[in-house]
């Protein structure tokens, strides 16, 4: 399946057999060879044609792509932006107090392994810690989640960080400082760079620079909480207040742009 399924993928893409044997660093004769079945490519090539296709390996290896109709291609290149836009089913579960008012549910850093899976149990949820911020908004659903390490430097190891639920990840813009659940990275505090429309995806950034950006599919993304405010038991930096902690961030993650930009060109 997999030959006629690289067939399928290069005839949707527009692109001649010599185009993608470029594209990849190989040649015409090796790459005819994979569409033809004559050969099979080893990881590193499903790998390639999964980055260069837009596809994951699980989809490459099991979607019989060859006897697609333009409605099930029109579905499956679409699926991402339903994902991404909230428009499916997406589950939050949340508590509320006896005044029926919802709470701030706090994910401690001994919950956090326990939410990634738990996240919309009740059983799961109900048993957290919560706290009540009279000055957010009684519209919008906050949960406080506790970060360890110094990726996100200045912000202290042990910090909570208050994040509002963003039910549209396409109105994100590039350079917010978010709260993002992934299935495969538990539960990270990254600066989101918004790529849906290059990559169906994003790029999340550290403020420390030490450590490397990675990138994120829709599909791999559970939740995302759009950071509102810090609660810390010491200040990142003697009078920095919340709103000068995320220009700090953004700050720091305009030089990791830089220095990313000038690799991808080197």
């Amino acid at each position: 399946m997999i030959g006629q399924n690289l067939k399928a993928l290069r005839k949707r893409k527009g692109k001649s057999q010599e185009e993608v044997a470029s594209a990849l660093g190989t040649n015409r004769s090796t790459y005819s060879g994979y569409e033809n079945s004559v050969a099979s490519p080893g990881i590193e090539g499903l790998i390639a044609f999964s980055n260069f296709y837009d596809v994951s390996i699980d989809e490459l290896l099991k979607t019989d792509f060859s006897s697609f109709s333009d409605t099930e291609w029109f579905q499956f290149e679409g699926a991402w932006k339903k994902e991404a836009k909230g428009t499916t089913l997406r589950v939050l579960t949340a508590l509320v107090d006896a005044q029926n008012s919802e709470v701030v549910e706090m994910i401690p850093q001994k919950a956090r392994a326990g939410y990634t899976s738990g996240y919309s149990d009740v059983s799961f949820i109900k048993n957290l810690p919560v706290m009540q911020l009279p000055f957010l908004s009684k519209e919008k659903k906050y949960r406080a989640f506790q970060i360890e390490g110094d990726s996100m430097f200045p912000v202290p190891s042990g910090s909570y960080i208050v994040g509002e639920f963003i039910q549209d990840w396409t109105l994100i813009k590039s350079g917010t400082a978010c709260i993002v659940l992934t299935k495969n990275d538990g539960i990270v505090f990254k600066i989101l760079h918004n790529e849906l429309n290059e990559n169906k995806g994003f790029l999340l950034v550290s403020s420390n620079p030490i450590f490397e950006p990675f990138q994120v599919r829709v599909e791999d993304v559970i939740e995302i909480w759009k950071f509102v405010t810090l609660i810390a038991s010491e200040l990142p930096e003697a009078g920095l207040d919340s709103g000068d902690l995320v220009t700090g961030i953004k700050n720091i993650q305009k030089d990791v742009r830089v220095i990313l930009n000038k690799l991808s060109k080197a």
